[in-house]
């Protein structure tokens, strides 16, 4: 369990390095859900995500040693962007591993932030063997996306910030995929107000998280035929076990259902959010039954979207 003074020092080792976040809200979402919708809005966040909070705080904490090897990451788009954006100004160019389907608008991101991509197969075992294959012959400096309690830090910080925004919250609910964002929310929570409520998200195409739960081990992806390219991941060793210990539920969501949420967001609050943070808002109107009458916060993750690609 990462302590809530560890995330407070996170905060303020990054504070300079990223936004601060607005909470945006929506009368009609309200209206539709029957509750209070607090939304932060992470998609307005440097590099286009929550994803910079991690990485800037493991970055910040890397030796010169480390740092002199190079970095290397996997990612599907926003935390390799993110990596890349932290290290430009040190004059590094981070190796980023990306699945072949990563859409186009999340590839020049990380291009554009200065990284240098390699290309895998979309699936865990090819991402985990080029991986391998890149630190065995460059001892490059590992930043895992999300199974590093430095990044669980850093992205514990969203949740802090929105607690700090938003009195007298009764749940909070968020995407879930590797778990950094779900597990740092989590620890935040509970170092402030363990009586909130906190849920996770995922797509039905790649239910490992949820199917985790069940079981008590940690389960394969079967698919990941999702449009949500940013929870395609496997959930972590270190970040299951917090989940497993002290998250109120897990919410599956059909594709359809998501597509619903994105475009909601999009016509309603007139701000662009990608499919993976969409879910979280399709998880509340899902299950009404649950979140009625209570005042929820959602953490809407990131807004690296291809308009040329909308699925409507």
């Amino acid at each position: 369990m990462i302590k809530l003074l560890q995330i407070k020092e996170a905060s303020k080792r990054i504070e300079k390095y990223i936004h601060f976040t607005p909470i945006l809200t929506s009368s009609v979402l309200n209206d539709r859900t029957g509750a209070d919708l607090f939304f932060k809005c992470e998609n307005f966040q440097k590099s286009g995500s929550f994803k910079i909070r991690g990485v800037t705080n493991t970055v910040l904490q890397l030796t010169e040693q480390e740092l002199e090897k190079g970095v290397v990451t996997v990612s599907s788009g926003n935390h390799g962007a993110a990596l890349a954006k932290a290290v430009a100004k040190l004059g590094i160019s981070p190796k980023v591993i990306m699945p072949k389907n990563t859409p186009k608008v999340k590839v020049d991101n990380v291009i554009r932030n200065g990284g240098e991509i390699i290309w895998c197969e979309p699936n865990q075992v090819s991402r985990n063997n080029t991986l391998n294959n890149i630190l065995q012959k460059t001892s490059s400096t590992l930043v895992h996306p999300y199974d590093d309690s430095r990044i669980i830090e850093g992205q514990g910080t969203a949740a802090l910030e929105l607690l700090n925004q938003i009195s007298n919250l009764d749940m909070v609910v968020t995407p879930v995929s590797g778990g950094g964002l779900l597990t740092g929310t989590l620890c935040s929570i509970i170092g402030v107000n363990k009586d909130i409520k906190v849920y996770g998200a995922e797509p039905i195409e790649a239910d490992d998280a949820y199917r985790s739960l069940i079981s008590g081990y940690i389960e394969k992806n079967e698919t990941t035929n999702t449009i949500c390219d940013g929870l395609r991941a496997q959930i972590g060793k270190i970040t299951f076990p917090i989940i497993k210990d002290n998250v109120n539920g897990i919410f599956t969501l059909t594709e359809e259902e998501i597509i619903i949420s994105m475009r909601l967001i999009w016509e309603t609050m007139k701000i662009i959010v990608e499919p993976s943070c969409s879910i979280a808002l399709a998880a509340v109107i899902k299950n009404r039954n649950i979140f009625e009458g209570k005042r929820i916060g959602l953490i809407l993750s990131g807004g690296n979207v291809d308009l040329k690609n909308l699925p409507w």
